[in-house]
């Protein structure tokens, strides 16, 4: 298993408050979901609107487990927006959408429990 997904990991190393403002946690709404058939692990690939200042963004997520489609479509989620693009088969993922492993480490998606403006940054 990847530390990352390890929770039995101890904590990371201490980083200053600049280090966590660098990185930007945007809150969007996912407009559409596509299968993502070429993806080496089962993968959809989400449109998600971030509001007007970011707009919508592209991600390719491992989330088949535990969600279809059709549910995630309306659904809020948490993403670091502020990262480079990344190349993802003949795909650009253009956001990571956050989320937790599950017992098995499956992904479980992070978001507010209740809605919030999409665009909203995570403090």
């Amino acid at each position: 298993m990847h530390m990352l997904h390890d929770p039995a990991a101890p904590a990371a190393p201490p980083i200053g408050f600049d280090q966590f403002l660098a990185v930007d946690i945007r809150i969007g709404t996912i407009v559409s979901v596509e299968p993502f058939p070429e993806a080496r692990k089962p993968a959809w690939k989400l449109l998600i609107d971030f509001g007007p200042a970011i707009g919508r963004k592209k991600s390719s997520a491992q989330i088949t487990r535990h969600y279809d489609a059709e549910e995630l479509v309306g659904r809020q989620v948490a993403a670091v927006v502020n990262f480079p693009p990344r190349q993802i088969g003949k795909f650009m993922s253009e956001v990571l959408t956050l989320g937790f492993p599950d017992a098995e480490g499956e992904v479980v998606l992070f978001a507010p429990d209740r809605t919030v403006p999409d665009g909203g940054r995570l403090f």
